[in-house]
């Protein structure tokens, strides 16, 4: 079988099919909820400023990704995977209780929580499929998932706003807990095989710290997540700015939802076809020619003219997940089993903590500097990150390659 069919070998392997179905399944409740939680304080208070609290809720527990990290390296992934949806399931019912302002403490408490549990969810989730599925499809099974969280993007906030609608925030609560219990019952019928881990060696700040110093060490690690840094920090910016390219089209601010589409189906596309162009390229390529992309596509975005908008929303959406996709697979493929979900939530840390920092400078500098000269420097700025990346040695990255599994590991 050629490797353009290798997704569908993912599709057809036993683990691997039902890991991507409780990813999307998951998946799916968490869009929904991410995009109701805001339209549900707003509607209870009318305030903008405590709407846009709640995606911080979400996001700050990220920046302890480490820490949170090595609680996923403590217990075997799959029996941990299970009691965590279980447990948010539990937790999100809690939401029906919230009524007016007055409970929303509630409200943003359970959404810290949610961020806490996500980011140890997604290592061990990181670390079970990288021990579960075959190590040559690791390439097509992230970039389905790409695909799958796009397609989520896409369909379950349509499906969270009707819910909001019809029975309020409460229902679609209600949603969520029940896609983590889904979820829980595809964990639950997985067949694989975990060694117990060795406590004595995964507790306290030295465990941590043994993550940090992997990616560190790490020479073909340490450009690919430092390049993803970069690449997020620039699409928060860029982002930030989508409603001033909308109005120098002459459009209105719903226009935006047209470019997003498009970006979504470019990030579907690169996302059926990562896997073979990762073999091909190898994740230092293909990031870097992902981040070159993105880098034209950006620039393009200060160009008042619809075509051209369409065309760089495309890009974006290729470009972008290419990054993403490159450095996850990585990670997988480059850390030993025991350290995977504290090196997971580090490089997660080290990567998507910058795109809300730029989400904020984006927003507090788009009047003063306008959008056409941050777009035009963003260009510029992810134009030679994918050069230095680029022009990483070869040699220097085989070496390590060669030394990282017996170096690294803490047998």
């Amino acid at each position: 079988m050629t490797t353009r069919w290798t997704a569908v070998r993912v599709l057809r392997d036993r683990t691997a099919g039902r890991c991507l179905t409780a990813v999307v399944v998951s998946g799916f409740g968490t869009s929904a909820l991410w995009l109701a939680s805001g339209v549900w304080v707003k509607d209870l208070t009318g305030s903008d400023g405590l709407a846009a609290l709640c995606l911080l809720a979400m996001w700050t527990p990220t920046l302890a990704g480490p820490v949170l990290g090595t609680l996923a390296d403590r217990y075997r992934h799959r029996p941990l995977l299970i009691v965590l949806s279980l447990g948010m399931a539990a937790l999100l019912l809690t939401l029906c209780a919230v009524d007016g302002p007055e409970e929303l403490w509630l409200l943003y408490a359970v959404l810290f929580v949610y961020g806490a549990a996500g980011t140890v969810h997604d290592a061990a989730e990181s670390a079970l499929i990288a021990g579960a599925v075959d190590r040559s499809l690791l390439g097509d099974f992230n970039g389905l998932r790409m695909t799958a969280n796009e397609g989520m993007k896409l369909l379950a906030p349509l499906a969270g706003a009707g819910l909001f609608t019809a029975y309020g925030g409460s229902g679609v609560a209600v949603l969520d807990a029940a896609s983590f219990l889904a979820a829980a019952l595809v964990y639950v019928s997985l067949r694989v095989r975990e060694q117990r881990p060795d406590r004595t060696r995964e507790g306290g700040r030295g465990a941590t710290a043994e993550g940090v110093r992997h990616l560190r060490g790490d020479t073909v690690l340490r450009p690919l997540v430092l390049a993803g840094g970069v690449t997020m920090l620039c699409a928060g910016v860029s982002g930030a700015l989508t409603y001033a390219v909308v109005e120098d089209l002459g459009h209105s601010p719903a226009y935006a939802g047209v470019l997003y589409a498009v970006q979504g189906a470019g990030s579907v596309t690169v996302g059926l076809l990562s896997g073979p162009a990762l073999r091909r390229l190898g994740a230092r390529r293909f990031a870097a020619y992902g981040i070159g992309l993105l880098a034209v596509a950006v620039a393009l975005r200060a160009v008042p003219h619809d075509p051209v908008a369409w065309a760089s929303a495309a890009t974006v959406g290729v470009g972008l997940p290419a990054a993403l996709i490159a450095v996850l697979t990585e990670v997988q493929r480059r850390t030993p089993g025991p350290l995977l979900g504290r090196v997971t939530a580090t490089a997660n840390t080290l990567v998507y903590t910058p795109n809300v920092i730029g989400l904020a400078a984006g927003a507090a500098t788009v009047e003063l500097l306008g959008h056409r000269v941050q777009l035009s420097v963003l260009g510029v700025v992810l134009g030679v990150t994918a050069a230095v990346l680029l022009a990483q040695r070869p040699a220097s990255a085989d070496r390590t390659a060669a030394r990282s599994a017996s170096d690294a590991s803490p047998a």
